[in-house]
């Protein structure tokens, strides 16, 4: 009788332990199974933030054809007796004029019917720009980095975003502020990525010792 009474608690001691460790697999389970549910619910709901983000916002990516060049000049730059002075600039030649205080750039630029609005002589104004006063228009404007007299572009990689830019055009001034900045592959072609409901001015020149990117820097009008 004993030994059977010991057998029955051993016995009644292997359910409860099996009966724990299956609770505990369960526990296990159901613990994996709600928080794998709160990752994928999370990831839901980072998706369709972003969406909701990108179409509020309506950013949208321009192609631009037949870029120009754009290089990083290492040629000798022109002698100190050689250059103009800003005062002595005539800046009602321009079509506009672009400034970034930041970088100390002051440029005028030509339109699209003057032969100097070329990346070898000024900052060049690319084709399908439009205006500062066209409203969710786009200014793109490009030019050459490096040391080279012609190198108008050279400091730009020392903007941040949030940095200001000026445009002078029709006898307004329009500011403007960086919102983006990233590089390309030189392919001959440019995707502008921007806000499609904002007023725009688009930087474009040489990635800093890069010989095969450019860099776009997006500014909004405010």
């Amino acid at each position: 009788m004993q030994m059977l009474n010991r057998k029955s608690r051993q016995t009644n001691k292997k359910i409860k332990k099996s009966h724990i460790c299956l609770f505990g697999s369960l526990l296990i389970i159901i613990g994996i199974s709600i928080i794998s549910m709160n990752h994928v619910q999370e990831i839901k709901k980072q998706l369709f933030s972003d969406m909701k983000l990108r179409l509020d916002n309506n950013i949208s990516d321009e192609i631009i054809e037949d870029i120009p060049e754009v290089e990083e000049k290492k040629e000798e730059p022109a002698q100190p007796d050689t250059k103009v002075e800003d005062k002595q600039i005539n800046y009602s030649k321009y079509l506009g004029i672009l400034e970034i205080p930041k970088i100390g750039l002051k440029r005028g630029f030509y339109g699209f019917d003057s032969k100097y609005n070329n990346i070898e002589y000024n900052v060049t104004m690319v084709g399908g720009s439009t205006m500062p006063d066209v409203i969710n228009g786009n200014l793109i404007l490009m030019a050459h980095s490096g040391d080279a007299y012609i190198s108008y572009f050279a400091y730009l990689y020392k903007l941040n975003i949030g940095d200001m830019a000026y445009v002078t055009y029709g006898g307004m001034k329009y500011k403007y502020q960086i919102v983006n900045i990233y590089n390309i592959p030189k392919t001959g072609k440019a995707t502008i990525t921007r806000n499609m409901d904002r007023t725009c001015l688009t930087l474009i020149t040489c990635t800093k010792d890069s010989d095969t990117e450019q860099t776009i820097y997006i500014l909004e009008r405010i």
